[in-house]
């Protein structure tokens, strides 16, 4: 059997956001972690853009945004209702809130971890930007455990990666915060195993190098 081919970086949240799609769907892939710096030819060739993840599917059609992988990943088999298949209005709801944390928020973060790089402003600035978002999480998770209600959905999934990059940009600052329900949201799913499987390290793959299978046969 011919599994798709995903190229990821362990530490890249749009990465994280695939590999938790796939191994929630249980499908499985043939892994190859790259090195950024050195980014492998056949990804290129693939998807020119050069970021990842990219997912090479049998039929040699390519998905190159994280989050079509994990519709695309979801849609295969979702057993835990991740994509809220019969909540047409909770769907609009999670996808508003995963288009608001890619194009938004993550600006926002990316200029407050590298605040040296964007000297027009401070990093507390740029902190005070990002935390609009923050705020928002923080008064939906305080109605319920998970953004969508009590139970898990594709919209923690897709951003908790991010809520956790931003934490770890000064986490004194964060530890400190007054984000209570956020804390307590984003320690589950730090925690949780489906995000130990998936920050599992793999060797790196090279044009000459080994594939991983990765996903269904891993318990989550």
């Amino acid at each position: 059997m011919s599994f798709p081919t995903l190229y990821s970086f362990r530490r890249c949240p749009y990465a994280m956001r695939a590999r938790l799609g796939i191994l929630l769907s249980e499908q499985s892939v043939n892994l190859r972690e790259i090195v950024l710096k050195h980014k492998p030819e056949a990804m290129l060739v693939a998807s020119p853009k050069g970021t990842v993840p990219v997912l090479i599917l049998p039929d040699a059609s390519v998905i190159e945004e994280s989050i079509e992988i994990m519709c695309w990943a979801l849609m295969q088999h979702d057993p835990l209702n991740l994509l809220l298949s019969e909540a047409p209005q909770q769907q609009e709801i999670a996808k508003a809130l995963i288009h608001t944390n890619d194009h938004s928020f993550k600006p926002w973060l990316d200029k407050y971890k590298y605040a040296d790089r964007h000297p027009e402003h401070s990093e507390q600035y740029y902190r005070q930007q990002a935390e609009v978002f923050i705020a928002q999480l923080e008064s939906i998770l305080a109605k319920h455990s998970q953004l969508m209600g009590d139970k898990v959905s594709i919209a923690d999934y897709a951003i908790f990666p991010f809520i956790r990059q931003f934490a770890s940009v000064d986490k004194f600052w964060f530890d400190a915060s007054h984000y209570t329900h956020l804390k307590k949201w984003l320690k589950f799913h730090i925690e949780s195993d489906a995000f130990t499987q998936i920050m599992k390290k793999y060797p790196t793959w090279l044009e000459s190098g080994k594939s991983f299978e990765f996903g269904k046969h891993i318990a989550v």
